[in-house]
């Protein structure tokens, strides 16, 4: 009697010390295909949202507002040791505008951030101006409309890629006329990417992934959503991207696509990247627009910034909040102070300014 219990005792331990042994594998499995998940997981920016559904992207020029701040990692807050050895000349900077702002915009550049980067600027306008000529060689007369429609961007932007793709560079970059460009820090931001990768780099407008609609064929058409860097903010794309968008950017192709989405140009252009070739766009907080509050930019991180704008926000004048050599009325922009920071060596700089 004692001995046939004991043997069902022996039997209950031996069960129950399995059945405990499976359960830790069965754990341990689980746990791994959790980590494994959340690595998946972490390739998407933290907190970005989920695109919305049943809405459609109505007035471009309407909806843009200031990018939510904290979304993703962003390069400038870890700094990396630079990956290429690059210089300014490996860069070819595109400056969009029209002709009635030759004088009222360009004049204002070429006097402060160009004058110091002539070989590598090049401007595109719609108009001949032989006065702006004479001030730089690099002039491109894109013959396209002086209209401020999505056509007349996109027939402007569509050269600058052309003529990007002939020059040769490592970078492309694409600003507006109201921006004013360091062009030491955009070198320095530039090096940590190696120009042959894959690399899209500026910042949203948008606090969510623009809605679309692609054209398919005549009457097939699909809904399309994608994150893409705002031009008046300014953006880069490293060239072994941009030969990769050829098939949808070079010659005519640029237009078409553009109105297969029927969006501006620097929409196309994150159509492109981001939803035709699957390249995630990276956000950088160093570019700016006249579309943000500028005044919360610190002027004593003004040296460290990549882009800066000026303008209107919210019926208010938008510009970088600083003193400086010169006073509100003579540089509205504050551009010319900006840059007599930034060179203080520069001959019209007045010397021994407090900034």
């Amino acid at each position: 009697m004692l001995q046939s219990c004991g043997r069902k005792l022996l039997l209950f331990l031996m069960g129950c010390t399995l059945t405990c042994l499976l359960a830790l594998v069965a754990d341990q499995q689980q746990r791994q295909a959790l980590g494994a998940g959340g690595g998946r997981r972490a390739l998407r920016s933290p907190g970005e949202p989920r695109p919305p559904e049943g809405k459609r992207f109505s007035d471009y020029f309407g909806q843009l507002r200031r990018e939510a701040g904290g979304r993703a990692p962003r390069p400038e807050d870890t700094p990396s040791p630079p990956r290429e050895d690059i210089s300014a000349q490996d860069v070819f900077i595109a400056v969009k505008t029209t002709k009635k702002f030759h004088k009222a915009r360009l004049e204002l550049l070429l006097d402060t951030w160009i004058s110091r980067n002539r070989d590598l600027t090049f401007i595109f306008t719609d108009g001949e101006d032989e006065e702006l000529k004479k001030r730089t060689a690099n002039v491109i007369n894109t013959n396209c409309s002086a209209a401020h429609s999505r056509q007349a961007l996109s027939c402007k932007m569509a050269v600058e890629y052309d003529k990007f793709i002939e020059s040769g560079r490592k970078w492309f970059c694409h600003v507006d006329d109201d921006n004013y460009v360091n062009v030491r820090t955009l070198v320095k931001l530039l090096s940590v990417y190696p120009h042959t990768q894959d690399v899209y780099i500026g910042k949203p407008s948008l606090d969510r992934p623009i809605q679309a609609t692609e054209r398919i064929s005549e009457n097939k058409m699909r809904p399309v959503h994608f994150w893409f860097a705002t031009g008046g903010a300014g953006f880069c794309i490293s060239r072994g991207l941009a030969l990769k968008m050829s098939p949808w950017a070079s010659g005519g192709h640029f237009m078409s696509t553009a109105e297969k989405i029927r969006l501006p140009d620097d929409c196309t252009i994150g159509y492109i990247i981001e939803s035709v070739l699957g390249v995630k766009l990276i956000r950088s907080n160093l570019f700016h627009s006249h579309l943000e509050n500028l005044h919360q930019v610190p002027k004593t991180e003004v040296h460290k910034q990549v882009t800066l704008s000026y303008g209107m926000f919210e019926n208010k004048r938008n510009s970088i909040n600083m003193q400086g050599a010169f006073s509100i009325e003579e540089d509205p922009s504050r551009f010319r102070s900006i840059h007599c920071l930034l060179y203080p060596d520069t001959p019209w700089c007045p010397q021994n300014v407090v900034y």
